[in-house]
């Protein structure tokens, strides 16, 4: 049985080309297990910066909430006072048409003569005020 050796030493060959095999998947196995946690820690990393991105976001997005609340409460506020100045405007303009008119009335009466001033233009359109025009800048609306 000569050829027994030669099946022996045939078998080992092939215990050899399996055992390469084997240490081939097991380090190919063992590469893809690290490329795969590497991967896992880079999504958590990229996960926890988007997290944290989020909580910054949320809390500028909530400062600017809060300065558009103030300002929307400083413009309710100015534009009642507007109001209550263009009902007191409007009071006090019939008020001095009534004083000229018995001015005149009294003027007429005695046949002294009286200079009763018009009424400006600018004090029944206010919103015509020679007044110099300042710009409002952005910055400007958020101090106070």
């Amino acid at each position: 049985m000569a050829l027994t050796p030669q099946l022996v030493s045939s078998g080992s060959d092939a215990d050899q080309r399996y055992a390469k095999f084997d240490e081939r998947k097991r380090k190919r196995m063992e590469s893809n297990r690290e490329s795969a946690k590497r991967s896992r820690m880079k999504k958590q990393q990229r996960l926890e910066e988007l997290s944290s991105e989020t909580t910054q976001l949320q809390n500028q997005n909530s400062i600017c909430h809060d300065k558009i609340e103030s300002v929307e409460r400083n413009y309710r506020a100015i534009d009642a006072e507007n109001n209550v100045l263009r009902a007191q405007l409007a009071e006090l303009t019939e008020r001095l048409n009534s004083l000229n008119s018995l001015t005149q009335f009294w003027a007429d009466a005695t046949g002294f003569p009286v200079d009763i001033p018009e009424i400006p233009d600018t004090l029944l359109e206010p919103w015509q005020l020679p007044c110099p025009i300042q710009p409002i800048t952005a910055s400007d609306m958020f101090q106070f």
